[in-house]
Parts: structure tokens; sequence; C-alpha cells
């Protein structure tokens, strides 16, 4: 007997995707049933958000190019130009970041775009732009929504210091009272929900899908897609892996689906064998260490790094793992205890890390790593000049700027570590983001630090720029002893040339592995679904 056609509610086929040469979508295949949560998952740059931006029609898609590949809606071809269009066709999406009006109520909120109007004496002598708004019907309307997901609130409340959960809970609200909903995106629903909420919207979801209503839900949290879905894509560096049934597999094969890749060595490690990491000898210790940086705070962390080593910080986005450096800098509110060779730093006192030989590349190099306008020159040698008094020549009893020391040692950086440009005068914002990324590490290099914390040192670079920067860090640490942090979402270059890595989920160490440990310890980390006994690499 012939098996019966499965039907799709959803069939995107070979969906590729280039920004300006870069190929960040390779032939993608995404299938989902009518009522099944499906989960789509995927390391950070695996490519969920940008094939999301394809299925809404987003503008960020058709500005640059448009896409390959097919799309059907109910077996049959679309083409998803705009949100509208996605809107049309019964696509809905649960944002991560809320777009709720505060001062609105729940009811207004619900029905925004959608308002129901009821004729009156004005509206027929100059038409239905003058009709009056039905608060009646759009209450109904706001009750049934709420009604189906069990979010007991009145709708009359304005959104405005609700908590959390509440605001998440509206928004779906809001996309169920849209008619002829088919397909809702929950995008990573839970990050800002507490344990009990997040438990409330998985029992929303199952509510939902039960009405027939297929839900794309994005996540990297592997016990909430064991617990709700019933099938799994997995994308990895923008290309397809596997379609999974959830009864078909387990947490550490989806782990190692997620992370497992060919380990190709970034960095020559031949001579590291040479270095001198004593054990005994804490460059950094942690205690009990918060920091209050909105979207990646940290949440108690105890850490030793020892002296000499190249120690990596990993983990997904927005987990808190670049509040470590952060706090340490003082760029954001920091609490507990943090010791640089032995001595306790002063968390309210900005300098305090300069002041003990602690230099920091930021992630964020266009706003806290750069003087855009200024010379390539002034980038590498400003902070060495204002901190430790470089470049600076007395002239009885003035103090003046060096222009031949300067100029000697900003060039001397150009050529090693072959920032392009077109001499030292340039301006340090007319480079491309790879060669302003390594004026940010000359910068911090010109400082002469003990100890070197270094944020996505490579994200937005090609691969050549990515070896040479990570080779140059080693060349560091092996020659002179620096001890290295290297902050970074790409595990690969973090297996690369570390020594050990501390995988960071949820504002918390999850555990700390050395760099050939299995793809599914680093999967199980990463995804807070860690459940092993060795904390210490």
């Amino acid at each position: 007997m012939e098996k019966a056609k499965e039907t799709y509610v959803l069939k995107m086929d070979d969906i590729a995707k280039e920004y300006y040469g870069n190929r960040v979508l390779k032939g993608v295949n995404l299938h989902i049933r009518p009522g099944e949560i499906h989960a789509l998952m995927g390391e950070n740059g695996a490519g969920k958000s940008t094939l999301m931006n394809i299925l809404f029609g987003m503008p960020v898609i058709h500005t640059t190019g448009g896409y390959e590949g097919t799309i059907e809606v109910n077996g049959n071809p679309v083409n998803i130009d705009t949100p509208l269009k996605a809107m049309e066709l019964g696509i809905g999406m649960v944002h991560q970041e809320f777009m709720l009006i505060p001062g609105f109520s729940v009811t207004e909120n619900i029905k925004v775009g959608r308002e129901k109007t009821t004729p009156n004496l004005v509206s027929r002598l100059f038409g239905p732009s003058m009709e009056s708004l039905d608060f009646k019907a759009m209450r109904r309307d706001a009750r049934k929504a709420l009604k189906t997901i069990g979010l007991q609130i009145e709708e009359y409340v304005k959104v405005a210091g609700l908590p959390v959960g509440y605001m998440q809970f509206i928004e779906i609200a809001r996309e169920l009272d849209k008619t002829g909903i088919q397909i809702l995106v929950f995008d990573e629903p839970t990050a800002v929900l507490t344990e009990s909420e997040a438990e409330r919207l998985l029992e929303a979801m199952r509510v939902i899908s039960s009405q027939g209503i297929a839900i794309i839900f994005i996540t990297h949290r592997l016990d909430e897609v064991m617990a709700v879905a019933d099938s799994m894509t997995i994308l990895r560096d923008g290309e397809f892996v596997a379609r999974k049934e959830i009864k078909d597999t387990n947490v550490v094969e989806i782990a190692e689906l997620m992370i497992g890749r060919k380990m190709e060595k970034l960095v020559d490690d031949s001579g590291s064998d040479d270095r001198d990491i004593d054990d005994g000898k804490i460059a950094v210790s942690l205690r009990n260490y918060k920091v209050n940086m909105p979207g990646e705070q940290v949440k108690g962390i105890d850490l030793d790094i020892k002296k000499g080593e190249i120690f990596g910080i990993g983990g997904l986005a927005g987990q808190g793992k670049l509040g470590i450096p952060n706090g340490i800098m003082g760029l954001y509110r920091a609490e507990g205890q943090v010791k640089i060779n032995g001595e306790e730093l002063n968390l309210t006192k900005l300098g305090d890390a300069l002041a003990h030989k602690v230099a920091f590349v930021s992630e964020d190099r266009r706003g806290v790593g750069l003087l855009l306008d200024e010379s390539i020159e002034q980038n590498i040698i400003f902070s060495a000049m204002q901190t430790n008094g470089k470049f600076l020549k007395k002239i009885g009893w003035m103090q003046l700027y060096d222009a031949a020391a300067g100029k000697s040692h900003a060039e001397e950086m150009v050529k090693t570590l072959d920032i392009r440009c077109t001499g030292i005068k340039q301006p340090a914002g007319a480079l491309s983001g790879g060669n302003q990324q390594k004026v940010c590490l000359a910068r911090a290099l010109t400082l002469e630090p003990d100890i070197l914390f270094v944020s996505e040192p490579t994200r937005g670079i090609d691969i050549g720029a990515k070896k040479l920067v990570l080779e140059y860090l080693a060349k560091l640490n092996r020659e002179q002893g620096m001890t290295v942090i290297i902050v970074s979402s790409e595990l690969m270059e973090l297996r690369s040339v570390a020594d050990r890595i501390g995988i960071v989920s949820d504002g918390k160490l999850a555990c700390i592995l050395k760099p050939d440990d299995s793809d599914a310890d680093f999967g199980l980390a990463m995804s807070g679904a860690w459940k092993g006994g060795r904390k210490d690499a």
C-alpha cells in the first residue's frame, strides 16, 4: 500500500542567501506540518535569523538582491516580498524584544492596526474614516485571545509596568487575534522569562498547536525542545544539517549535530608546549562576580584563570560572556570580588583595571573601541599616553607629544598586524571592520599589559585576518608570557587557540572544558543542558 503524501503548511526548499559576497545560507530546507511545534536550532550565526527574514519578506532581504530557492504555503508556491504578504498568508511572529506600546491598554495593543469600528452620524456624512472605535467588540476579541493562552488579566489594564511574562503573553495574544493565522514563529521566547513563566509559555504553545496552528520555535535550550517540540531542523554555518523527529533523537545527538564540524586548527600551535603556565599563580580570580550589563548579565561566577595561559570564554549570545570583561574594566556596574595577580580591584573605580595592567579590546569597536574621526596613529597611542605617560617628552616644565616616537610605534604596529591603510594619518573610521579590529588590538598592546581581554576578536573579518589576529595573540602569549583571555561566540576559534574554555550559560559558568573535549560536551554546555559533574578542565 502506497504511503500517503505528507502535508506541510510550510515548505522552504534550497534557500540560499548572499550578503555582499558572503554566503550566509547555502541550500537550507525547512518543512513544517500543520499544528506541530518545530524547533529551529543552531549556534549564533547558523542562519536562523536570515531564514526567518526571508519567510517574513523583510526589506533587508529584498534590498540586498533577494534569495534563491522556493517557498510553498499549503502546497501553493508563494513569493513573500513584504511583511504584509507574510501576514496575509497567516504567518505571525512573537519577537524577543517586545513590540508593545506601554501607554496603551492590553486591548489596544492586541488590536492595534486592526481596530474595529462602528458607523456614527459623522461617518454617514463624511465616510468610513470617521467611524467610532468599537471598544466593546475589540475587548471581546482581546478576551478571547487571552483566554486561548490562559492569561488571567483584565483587558483594559495599561501595559506599562506589567511583568515581562505578561508582556510576552500579550504579544502572543495579538498574533492569535489575527484572522487566519497558520504559522506562528517564537524567537527565543523564554530568554527573558523566569522559570515558572517559561513553563507557562511552553504550555501555551501546546494549546496553540492543538488548534492546528504550526509553531516554529527558535531556541538554544535543549531541555525545552525535548519537552515541547514534535520535530526539529538543525542549521550549522548556514547549511542544513538534519531534520529530526524528537521521539527519534536525544540531547547528546542534538548537541553533536549543532556543534560538530571538522576540527581545522586556525593557528599553528607549534611551540605552545614551551610555555610557562604556573598552576599555582592565578592571574584573574573571580568570586560571586556579577555584572549588570543589559542583555549580557553575569549572575554570580567563580573562576580562576592561570598566569600565562590562553583562556577562552564561550557561550551563545545574551548568556553573559561579554559582561565578564566589561564589568572588570568598569564599563558596567559589577559586584563581587575580582583579584588581578592577587590584588583586589576596586570595581567602582573606572580605570582601576588599567592601573593593574589589564587591557581590553571591546566587542563594540565603533562605540567603545575607536575614536573614528581620529587618525590610526592617535588611536594606537592615545590610551598609553594618558595611562602610562608614554610618547611624551619633557621640555622644561611642559610635557609634549613625542611625535617621532608615536609615529615610529604606530608604523611598527601597522606593519606587525598588517593593518591595510593608506598611512597612519588615515582616520580609523575609514578602515574596514577587520582593520579597525586590528587598530583596537594595537592600542591595547601599546599599554604593555600583563593581562589582555579580547572580546569577539574576529567578528566580521575574513578567514585570513582571523588567522593573523589569533596567531598574533598566541605569539604574544608564547613569547611574552602574557595572559590572554578571549571572549568569543566562535567556538571553533576558541578550540583552536585556548588552553581551557569556560562556557557561560544564563549568566553562570556551566563548566570548563578542554579544546579537544567532545562536540556533545560543548553543545550540552552551551544549550543549558550540561549535567556533567566535572566543572573544571
